[in-house]
């Protein structure tokens, strides 16, 4: 392997941690292993630190890639709780809204998930990394600032309800989605449109492109991999 030229690495990114606290323990490791200071490194599509998934990781000129896989496909699983929403519209807050959920059952959960198939409208999360006049929305946000943000447009190519608990109103959900689509604001929408409010309690990224969550290493198995490696100077 050639890091300097470029290689992708294929991460599962554990929860709580950042897409770049991700790369940073990866570069950290690549850049002793290859006794340079700092090698160069990118990160393709950004994941939230409460989700997990494939996290596509390049080095060197592999970094000039990262643009065009950011417009591949992905694929997402998601299970949301209905019945209440929080501000992120994740677990990172605590709830601040409880709506009725007695109306709620299976089949109008299906009937409802195929209205956000094909080009949407969709806006995104205050709590997003979105730029508002040189600043990141969540900055705003967390300030207790007013955060405007106009609705941009995606595509969803797939949406499937894979369970649905009515005992505790969770369901989980699968989709399959172009760049730019924030799941968390996908689970804001589909409480709304189905007469009450949802918020995700899990997220992950099981595709990106071509590359599936089974493809990946855990951080835990980098170290090891990394030391079967056939690395070029």
């Amino acid at each position: 392997m050639n890091f300097h030229e470029g290689e992708f690495i294929y991460i599962n990114k554990p929860y709580r941690m950042s897409s770049f606290g991700a790369l940073a323990y990866v570069r950290t490791r690549l850049s002793k292993t290859l006794h340079v200071k700092r090698l160069k490194t990118g990160h393709a599509g950004t994941l939230d630190p409460l989700a997990t998934g494939v996290l596509i990781l390049c080095t060197g000129k592999a970094t000039k890639r990262i643009e065009s896989l950011q417009y591949a496909s992905k694929e997402y699983t998601a299970t949301l709780q209905l019945g209440a929403t929080t501000p992120s519209y994740d677990r990172e807050h605590t709830v601040d809204m409880t709506y009725p959920t007695k109306h709620i059952t299976r089949e109008l959960i299906e009937q409802t998930l195929p209205k956000f198939l094909g080009e949407i409208q969709q806006i995104p999360p205050e709590y997003s990394a979105c730029n508002i006049g040189g600043d990141r929305a969540y900055k705003l946000a967390r300030r207790g600032e007013k955060v405007e943000l106009k609705p941009k447009t995606l595509r969803i190519d797939e949406i499937e309800l894979t369970d649905f608990d009515p005992t505790t109103m969770q369901m989980s959900i699968r989709v399959v989605c172009g760049k730019g689509t924030y799941i968390r604001a996908l689970a804001r929408d589909i409480g709304q449109a189905l007469n009450s409010g949802a918020f995700l309690t899990a997220l992950c990224r099981t595709r990106l492109g071509d590359i599936r969550i089974e493809d990946c290493l855990t951080l835990e198995e980098f170290p090891e991999w990394l030391s079967k490696q056939e690395i070029e100077s």
